[in-house]
């Protein structure tokens, strides 16, 4: 990665909408990003999804967009706080050209600060399918370690697969 790159965190706005719809049809990643079957999403039923999302008070969040030299390029979100043990899960998606560029580790370790100093978590943890090498040496590169492991969890493009659980604690 070119230490050139400005990547950032931002919030979500009107002119990411394309990137984002594009994000959530993107079936070479449905299964490592949804639990349901694949299926086509319209834009209007993808639109309305994002302004339930942003409306639905009961789970809190923090949604952020992946912003590289000013174009958006993905998501990364923190969800399911526990608030009582300091912690919440991470999921990141990026578009097909920005991954393997170290952009998915810089927007992880952003986000994880985020938890750690704005959010005062004790720990971050994720989910992550067993083949996805890429995704897993990301995440070790931004501090998490595997945790465990589920084994034939999850149903991916035709086979079972082990899904990683990985966290990370914030140091003292």
């Amino acid at each position: 990665m070119s230490s050139s790159r400005s990547i950032t965190l931002r919030a979500r706005s009107e002119e990411d909408f394309d990137m984002l719809f594009q994000l959530s049809g993107d079936l070479c990643t449905w299964e490592e990003r949804n639990a349901e079957s694949p299926a086509p999403l319209n834009r209007l039923a993808y639109k309305a999804r994002l302004a339930h999302a942003e409306t639905d008070g009961s789970a809190k969040s923090a949604c952020f967009v992946i912003d590289v030299d000013g174009t958006a390029v993905g998501s990364v979100s923190l969800f399911d706080f526990d608030e009582l043990a300091r912690h919440a899960e991470v999921g990141i998606s990026l578009v097909a050209d920005a991954r393997g560029k170290g952009i998915g580790t810089a927007a992880v370790s952003q986000v994880v600060e985020f938890a750690f100093v704005r959010c005062n978590l004790r720990r971050v943890h994720l989910q992550v399918i067993g083949s996805n090498l890429g995704a897993i040496r990301a995440y070790e590169k931004a501090g998490f370690v595997i945790e465990g492991r589920q084994r034939q969890h999850a149903w991916v493009r035709g086979k079972y697969e082990d899904i990683l659980v990985m966290g990370i604690l914030r140091s003292e």
